[in-house]
């Protein structure tokens, strides 16, 4: 029993992440075109006709520009608040709605929206849940919330947002105002907010962090990894790719032991 994850794409460019086991799965925004969802998809092996719904985290373009295509296509529910629908044009009747905390049932997963802080209507995180197996997908966050410690504890993986690296984001050519918004308490995570965050509340069976929404000007992958490899430990250091998927990854509970059968040995004939 597993979990299956992968960043369909993440950046400014667009977001959209995979999470499901062998029968349903979610997707968690579709910030890229339906189209091209179809082909990276496609090409991971991913069988789109498993998702069963998609979960919205806010309005802004790069978590919605493929939503409303790609659910018409398929018939998929989109779960949105309703603040956050009221700022979008999506197809109504296959909008639904939900609330912080609640978690809702989509075949054998169990999804949790919970508030974070970003400057849009109503922006929710989510961890997404299968046989003791919990996944979060934590990005566009301004400020380390108690929300976000308390779920990110119960991860075995995560998405987390590492947006801009501090003295990038200070010595770049971006207006003041916006360096102010995207450091500010409702704009991104920075790497150190991020780290400090994986060094002080990760579970010790989170396998995998896939650093996530990193800026193109702001930051580099490299940067990110290097910051975060110092203290992994046996976590797996991944960085999610603006203009491609990542690898699928198998997430385990790592407090279950399979049960290992073994045979009882055949009694030989003497003759």
């Amino acid at each position: 029993m597993a979990l299956y994850i992968t960043s369909i794409n993440s950046g400014s460019n667009g977001n959209c992440y995979y999470v499901g086991n062998n029968t349903d799965a979610v997707l968690i925004d579709v910030g890229i075109s339906c189209r091209e969802t179809e082909i990276r998809m496609k090409k991971l092996g991913l069988d789109i006709k498993k998702v069963k719904a998609i979960f919205v985290s806010h309005e802004h373009t790069d978590h919605i520009k493929g939503v409303a295509t790609l659910a018409h296509k398929y018939h998929l529910p989109i779960y949105i608040t309703d603040a956050t629908a009221k700022k979008l044009k999506l197809i109504k009747h296959l909008s639904k709605p939900f609330t912080a905390n609640s978690s809702i049932a989509i075949g054998e997963l169990l999804i949790t929206p919970f508030l974070k802080q970003h400057d849009a209507a109503d922006p929710h995180s989510f961890v997404v849940s299968y046989n003791d197996i919990t996944v979060g997908i934590f990005t566009d966050i301004g400020t380390v919330c108690d929300n976000l410690t308390h779920y990110f504890k119960k991860c075995d993986a995560a998405f987390l947002e590492s947006n801009y690296d501090d003295e990038m984001l200070e010595n770049g050519g971006y207006p003041l105002h916006l360096k102010n918004r995207i450091r500010g308490s409702e704009g991104h995570l920075s790497n150190k907010q991020a780290v400090d965050l994986f060094i002080n509340h990760r579970s010790k069976n989170l396998s995998h962090l896939i650093l996530s929404h990193l800026s193109k000007e702001n930051n580099s992958p490299q940067i990110a990894k290097a910051l975060f490899e110092k203290y992994a430990d046996k976590t797996k250091i991944i960085v999610a790719d603006r203009y491609s998927a990542t690898e699928i990854f198998t997430i385990k509970n790592q407090n279950i032991v399979e049960e290992i059968k073994i045979a009882k040995p055949k009694q030989m004939a003497l003759f």
